[in-house]
């Protein structure tokens, strides 16, 4: 046996780029804990950390390819694979054309630096539109807000919640996410920090939250109402005459317009909406606006919602009306050492809306991509245009994505499907090759993304800690190859560091010195200080214009105010369903640690005491959860933490269908909320899934 080693890398399980300090033996990884010496992190991390050793043990793993036979699955040379991937892919595009392929991109894909590097060649090199990924699922309102209010659909605005005095959160919970889009590990002493420095923190949600429980004050509001709280919080502050653009004013047009619109939604009238009283209202617009620094943060819950593009438009708007965007203590934006919103806007990759639609319900595409809810429906409509095959990296939106029994019936029927995966799961069983990739700890690790959504400017590497086997293949190296033979161009082998070398000389920190092989020689990543007012100069708007009042939100202000005009009430589907995440789970895969499954079971519906008695339902019992599109038998769970008429199950179970390898997950199969949550329910205005405010009716099992 060799001596004990210490290893320093990255977590890329989440979004908090928490630092991990890894004791390791030869192969054998010993302990994990969190790195103190991380300036970012603190020496914080969660319990998923773990689930770096267990992915890289997992006897269910795959590391080599696999393809589908009579026989069941038969491991196959890497030539073979990607000569027999590249003969169907471009077969069924001969016969059927170019968007008779589809492909979908997974969420962790976004925690990968080769896929994050390489994939967008790849999307290219198969010449289709049908493109779909994990943002239209989660967070393309904010991409959508960002992209008609400052002009590039990346430029997304991050709560300095290390400064700010007022903390407002809309539909998140970052106690238990670290942050979503407000990249923020060690996020509990933050928060408490904001409180030991007299300042206050407010939640909005449905469900009282474990960040609900930390906060100064928790206020219940119906789920998809949110829209109408923050017509009201803006209304109040432009009655009261404390609008303060401050330096923003010189560079901001549509105030006039915003205060128009949200004239007509006072805090009396939108209480029985909301089921938030009006002076509840009416005082966290006061004290909000007449805070010295204050941030509104809202994301997955008012992002998942029939409104989630208004909501996101409202809390841009909310900020910048109270002098809190671009400034400290409000909403900033990073200049992060390895700028993607520069070198996009370099391209001209601004972002884009409505320059194709899908072909069955015309759903108009953004950034290039459709929403996934129509995926299903684009496979299985006959026709010119109709999807034959499926590509899929790191992704299982059988499991992710809305109304997922009909896309695994969709996915039963394409003539050809490649996965890209480490696993044999409820997505890619239907495939017929897999190729799939190392994993974290062999994999070296730079977060594009992720330090350009970060409450600090920050910039870190991690070198892989063990060698891959010869005959396994980084993601980088398959999509490289794929992308080559599909295109007929000479693979040019890049590798991530040199992407990364080039991406750091064209930053904005490169005139102060900082380049890639002075960020590698620093283990523990590099602190490159508070975030900064970049306006306008970082505006990417005609004429660096900040427009707070686009004319696609006001257009879609006239659904508001249908539900503002009328009562409606579902006595077919009199509860609301809302999903929740738990702090062990983020990705339906990490179901197959044990030790992140360990304990009773965490797949329950939580149900209010009272709605409980008025079912006659027992602590435990069993219930069936119906929508329009299924039903599903779950355990229930009584507790208050959820409002009157409030069901909430957690994202990412299911794992009982034939043919999956999770044998782990499988003997904590739970179910999926998606098996509930509807396709034809989508935010109208952005094409994003409705996950929040789903009806719903619940009956005693017999």
């Amino acid at each position: 046996m060799s001596e004990v080693k210490t290893h320093y890398r990255t977590c890329n399980l989440c979004e908090a780029m928490c630092g991990l300090e890894i004791q390791y033996q030869d192969r054998e990884v010993l302990t994990i804990k969190g790195d103190k010496q991380d300036p970012f992190s603190r020496g914080h991390i969660c319990p998923k950390a773990v689930a770096l050793k267990d992915i890289f043990e997992d006897p269910d793993r795959l590391k080599y390819p696999v393809k589908k036979t009579e026989n069941g699955w038969e491991e196959i040379s890497w030539d073979a694979a990607y000569g027999e991937v590249v003969t169907r892919i471009q077969g069924i595009q001969q016969e059927h054309g170019k968007n008779a392929v589809g492909i979908y991109q997974g969420n962790p894909n976004v925690h990968n630096t080769g896929a994050m590097l390489f994939g967008a060649g790849f999307v290219k090199s198969l010449k289709t539109k049908n493109r779909f990924s994990a943002t239209s699922t989660d967070q393309l309102p904010h991409h959508f807000a960002a992209y008609y209010m400052l002009g590039h659909f990346f430029l997304l605005p991050v709560p300095d919640i290390d400064r700010t005095d007022f903390l407002l959160i809309l539909g998140a919970n970052p106690m238990v996410s670290n942050g979503s889009i407000m990249t923020a590990p060690d996020i509990g002493h933050r928060l408490k920090a904001i409180q030991e420095r007299d300042g206050k923190i407010i939640v909005i949600d449905p469900r009282k939250t474990q960040t609900a429980k930390k906060a100064d004050q928790h206020i219940f509001v119906q789920p998809g109402k949110d829209v109408f709280l923050l017509l009201s919080i803006i209304q109040v502050i432009f009655k009261e005459g404390l609008v303060q653009l401050d330096r923003l004013g010189a560079y901001t047009v549509g105030v006039a317009t915003l205060q128009e619109v949200v004239r007509p939604y006072t805090p009396e009238k939108t209480a029985s909406i909301t089921g938030i009283p009006a002076e509840i209202t009416r005082t966290l617009a006061l004290d909000f606006a007449k805070a010295e620094k204050a941030v509104c943060y809202g994301r997955l819950g008012v992002s998942t919602q029939e409104f989630g593009g208004l909501c996101q438009w409202l809390v841009n708007a909310l900020n910048i009306i109270t002098g809190n965007f671009d400034e400290e203590g409000g909403a900033m934006f990073t200049l992060p050492a390895i700028d993607n919103v520069a070198f996009l806007a370099q391209k001209g990759s601004l972002g884009s809306h409505g320059r194709w639609k899908s072909r069955v319900s015309g759903q108009k595409e953004f950034s290039g991509e459709l929403p996934n809810s129509v995926m299903a429906e684009e496979i299985l409509t006959p026709g010119e245009g109709q999807i034959k095959a499926m590509v899929t990296v790191a992704g299982n939106p059988i499991l992710s994505t809305p109304n997922g029994q009909q896309l695994d019936e969709a996915f039963s029927k394409l003539e050809f499907m490649l996965a890209i995966d480490i696993y044999i799961n409820e997505t890619t069983r239907h495939a017929d090759i897999i190729l799939p990739p190392t994993t974290g700890l062999e994999c070296s690790h730079y977060d594009t993304v992720f330090h350009t959504l970060a409450i600090r400017n920050t910039s870190k590497y991690s070198e892989a800690l063990f060698e891959k086997e010869d005959k396994q293949r980084h993601t980088h190296e398959i999509l490289q190859e794929l992308t080559s033979r599909l295109s007929g161009k000479l693979n040019n082998n890049f590798t991530p560091e040199m992407m990364l070398t080039g991406g750091m000389q064209m930053g904005p920190h490169a005139k102060d010195g900082l380049s890639f092989d002075k960020v590698k020689k620093e283990p523990h990543g590099i602190d490159l200080g508070p975030l900064t007012s970049v306006f306008p100069n970082r505006l990417f708007t005609k004429d660096k214009i900040l427009q707070l009042a686009p004319k696609v939100f006001l257009e879609d202000m006239a659904r508001v105010q249908v539900i503002f005009e009328t009562t409606h009430k579902d006595d077919t589907f009199p509860f609301q369903l809302i999903g929740r995440r738990l702090l062990r789970s983020n990705n339906s895969w990490m179901h197959n640690s044990y030790r992140l499954v360990k304990g009773g079971n965490a797949c329950t519906a939580l149900i209010h005491p009272e709605d409980a008695a008025t079912l006659g339902l027992k602590d435990g019992e069993m219930v069936t959860i119906a929508s329009r599109v299924n039903s599903v038998k779950i355990a229930c769970e009584i507790s208050d933490e959820v409002m009157r008429g409030v069901v909430s199950i957690p994202h990412g179970f299911g794992h009982d269908k034939e043919g999956i390898r999770l044998s782990i997950a499988q003997a904590h199969a739970g179910v999926s909320i998606n098996d509930l949550t509807d396709e034809k329910c989508q935010d109208v205005l952005t094409g994003n899934a409705v996950l929040n405010g789903v009806p719903v009716g619940i009956v005693v099992c017999d």
